[in-house]
Parts: C-alpha cells; structure tokens; sequence
C-alpha cells in the first residue's frame, strides 16, 4: 500500500512538473479543465446526484470551464496579470473566509442539489483559473504557492503524529490536531523566509510571510470541509481514480482554499 501511494505521488507530481514547465498553454488548458471535469465527477458523488444529474454536471462544468479557461488564455497572451476574474477569486475568498467556518462550526448538512452544484464549481473553477493564471505569470511562483502547501501538510502531518493531543476538528477529522496547526505553521513561516531569500525581491518580504501563513490556515479550511463533506456522504475517499491516495479531491482539496486566495492576492498588491 505505501509503495502504491509513493508510485502514484510519483507518477502525479511528473506530470504536474512536466506540464508546469514544458507543456503549452493548450495542454495546460487541457490538463486543468480535466482535472475540472473529474473532480466534478466526484464531488457530484459526494453530493448524492442522481446518475443523470451527475453526468448534466459534468457537461456543464465542461462547458462553462473550458469557456472561462479559454477567455482567460486569451487575455493572458497580452496581460498575464488581467483582473478579467478578480470578481471570481474574491467570490472564492469570501466563501472560504465566511461560509466554510460556519459550515464547519455547526456541521451543516447540505442537500439541496442547487446550492451543491454552485459549491462545486465553485471550488473547481476558480482553482483552475488559478492555476492558469499564476503559471502565466511565473510558473516558479505557481511551485511556490503549491510548495507551500506540501510543506504544510508534511510539517502537520509529523508534528500532529509525534506531538498531537489536542483535536482540531474531532467530528469531522479525528487525525487533525493542534500541534499539527503549530508545527505547519513555523515550517511555513521558515519556508516563505527562505523562499524570499531565494528567489522574491526583498521589499515584498512583509506580504509573503503572511500571505503563505494565511495559505496555511486555508488550506486546513479545505481539507476539512472536503472531510465534512465525505462524512455527510459516508466514504472515506472522494474517486479511487489515485491509487493509493482516492481521488482527485482528495489530492487538491487544500489547493482549492489557497490558490483563488493567492492569486487574488497578487493581483491586487504584486502587478508590476
């Protein structure tokens, strides 16, 4: 099983730093509105679609993704830093800062199927849009962001096992802990000083640290509301299309939290 899901991690960080790097905005386009597509599949599962209802979603999120990815390309050929979905990313803001806490806080069951769909895209899409975005801007600062976040579930995966007694979120995830918040964010903070020695310009050093603490906390919102809502679905993964891992969400939950944030972010305080 372990070496299942290191061959997997593998196999999925290959083609992400493959397509990071080398792939064109055409297949990036691609690769992202299929990860749109898949994660859609599962998170129409997760909401308890009807077999009809799940494959509507999924033709619909086809269609508004690729339309939404295909103006943004367009727009980044003349300005990779366009505002074209600022509107978009700060929707996403707004509901990871205000509606998720209290989602979390008072366990809310969600059914209606509309409200569900709207989430869902929600989630997906401004990630993906995201992710074209930043890549257009500098793919090492789209690493960046996501190395953040790699760093913040290994530091509170180990710091939680070796020094975690006290529960985050008992209810909807029992593994999470405290200790683990802790440890993820002194190796965070670490992390974006190193990063700024390295590679940002030194004058942006007072918005990087709290942006990439900020990710941080995001990040733990995204896992947790995934875990919520697989709970509320009675699985334990979101696909098996991963193996090893489960599926797509289960892969890019934290990203879907941080992402719309830090690219909202740098439109707003890092255009040049």
């Amino acid at each position: 099983m372990l070496r299942t899901r290191i061959y997997t991690a593998l196999s999925f960080l290959l083609l992400f730093l493959v397509g990071l790097f080398y792939f064109s905005p055409v297949f990036w386009m691609t690769l992202l509105l299929a990860i749109a597509v898949i994660g859609s599949w599962e998170w129409s599962k997760l909401s308890e679609f009807s077999l009809s209802g799940s494959i509507l979603y999924l033709i619909f999120t086809v269609l508004i993704g690729g339309e939404l990815l295909f103006i943004l390309s367009r727009v980044t050929i003349v300005d990779p830093y366009t505002t074209q979905f600022i509107w978009l990313y700060a929707i996403a803001l707004g509901f990871w800062l205000l509606a998720v806490p209290y989602l979390l806080k008072f366990n809310v069951l969600l059914r209606n199927p509309i409200l569900l769909a709207l989430i869902g895209w929600l989630l997906l899409l401004p990630t993906c849009l995201a992710l074209f975005q930043l890549r257009a801007i500098d793919p090492m600062l789209l690493l960046g962001f996501i190395s953040a976040i790699w760093v913040s579930d290994t530091a509170a995966y180990f710091t939680g096992r070796k020094f975690g007694k006290n529960k985050l979120a008992p209810s909807i995830s029992p593994g999470k802990t405290w200790e683990g918040v802790a440890g993820a964010l002194v190796a965070v903070c670490i992390y974006a000083l190193i990063w700024n020695y390295l590679v940002v310009d030194k004058t942006q050093i007072i918005l990087y640290v709290p942006l990439l603490l900020a990710l941080v906390v995001l990040g733990i919102l995204g896992d947790l509301f995934e875990s919520l809502m697989k709970r509320q679905a009675g699985v334990k993964n979101s696909g098996n299309i991963l193996p090893g891992h489960g599926g797509i969400l289960d892969r890019i939950d934290a990203l879907t939290s941080t992402l719309p944030v830090a690219i909202f972010v740098v439109l707003l305080f890092f255009t040049i």
